[in-house]
């Protein structure tokens, strides 16, 4: 392990070059023994460092060189901020944070948004580069302000052909081009404007949402069912509380409905089951009933965003609320509160003969009281305990986060 004397610096630098670094930085490119770096930066270097500027071919080629050098004042040249989708997370992921002083650069999505005057404390960020547009389209669609750094396979205009493809063209688009340089510019349009444009391949594209716009009915999800959790319009204080795709996906296979099915979501929170269930019984009714009036306005608007029309938002508090509506062919009972086992047991009892009725637990007094219910009730009962980790992708590698574990059991009533 080297000593902090002889830590590795990893210093960020922008399309200004040496003019618009800290002293600082600028002493630590001077001093340097061994300065590394892609061949981009070279151009931003005055020569008689650019000259000493060993080119590594790719991040692994960049591990190596900092290892082949141990003991040397290493510097490491880096576009913007090194942390920031950039070149600093893979080295010290590789070789331990111990080793490295990190000086920033402004990146280039700071200076972006700082163009068009945008907070981006709440943005969606994605780099296009290495994939595809459609992995980020549906965080897109429910997103106020997005940042890409686009990529040569997903330029400007393409990715504003791929969103209006989509039915999403409820954004004001910005292209921010050379950023730093004397040729930088910013272009302001609609998404029809930009993708009619070609522009440097050095840019950014931020996305803004015009007045809080939705875009065109019927254009949310493009699957039957399992839609990603984003497609969903969801209250921010409770944003993660919704039943993720992946349950979501277990329990509508398992309510068993037809096309005609009569359905019922109790607990509703934004709608998803719901939503979902309207989607398989397209020529039957949903019922989805919630007590909270800004979930019960979240489920009228993520159906109007679905294109859905037969689902009926019920507000009120179960078993109450559902007192006026027909008896159900299935029912869904979510929700995490003390009184899931009562909602279960109430709805039981309004299910149609040869029914199923799903419900999904967090915790275990909640799965033994629905438990010891449903067995006194129906002999054919089946459990699950579901646990699910999502890969997310960092540079070249996959890191696995893992959703909360949820308690998913369905009967079928005699």
């Amino acid at each position: 392990m080297t000593t902090r004397h002889e830590k590795v610096r990893i210093v960020g630098i922008g399309d200004d070059g040496v003019d618009g670094m800290t002293a600082q930085a600028r002493r630590l490119l001077e001093a340097a023994e061994v300065l590394l770096g892609p061949e981009s930066c070279a151009g931003h270097l005055p020569p008689a460092i650019a000259g000493r500027l060993e080119v590594s071919s790719g991040l692994d080629d960049l591990v190596e060189r900092i290892e082949r050098h141990v003991g040397s004042r290493v510097v490491v040249i880096a576009s913007g901020d090194p942390l920031f989708y950039g070149t600093a997370r893979y080295v010290c992921a590789k070789l331990g944070k111990e080793r490295f002083e990190v000086v920033p650069h402004v990146s280039s999505m700071q200076l972006a948004f700082a163009r068009v005057k945008e907070g981006w404390e709440e943005a969606f960020l994605a780099n296009l580069s290495g994939q595809s547009i459609e992995r980020v389209i549906d965080r897109v669609r429910t997103s106020d302000t997005v940042g890409l750094f686009t990529s040569e396979q997903w330029p400007p205009a393409a990715v504003a052909r791929a969103l209006l493809d989509e039915g999403i063209d409820s954004f004001q688009a910005y292209v921010c081009e050379n950023l730093g340089s004397p040729d930088e510019r910013v272009t302001q349009g609609s998404l029809a404007d930009i993708a009619k444009e070609t522009f440097s391949p050095l840019n950014v594209m931020i996305l803004v949402r015009k007045s809080r716009a939705i875009d065109k009915p019927g254009q949310a999800g493009t699957r039957l069912f399992g839609n990603p959790d984003d497609s969903f319009l969801q209250s921010r204080p409770k944003r993660g509380l919704l039943t993720p795709a992946e349950v979501r996906s277990l329990a509508l296979a398992e309510l068993g409905l037809s096309t005609t099915s009569v359905v019922w979501d109790v607990g509703a929170g934004s709608g998803s089951v719901g939503l979902e269930a309207a989607r398989i019984a397209r020529d039957g009714q949903v019922h989805a009933i919630e007590m909270d009036p800004d979930d019960h306005r979240l489920i009228l608007a993520n159906a109007e965003r679905f294109g859905v029309t037969n689902l009926h938002a019920v507000l009120g508090r179960a078993p109450d609320a559902w007192a006026g509506i027909p008896d159900p062919d299935a029912v869904y009972v979510g929700g995490s509160g003390r009184d899931v086992a009562m909602l279960v047991e109430e709805a039981w009892k309004r299910l149609k003969s040869g029914g199923r009725l799903v419900t999904a637990c967090n915790s275990i007094e909640n799965l033994a009281a629905v438990h010891t219910l449903l067995r006194a009730r129906s002999a054919d009962t089946a459990h699950w305990l579901v646990t699910i980790a999502r890969g997310i992708e960092q540079l070249d590698r996959i890191r696995f986060e893992s959703l909360n574990p949820v308690f998913l059991i369905a009967a079928t009533k005699p």
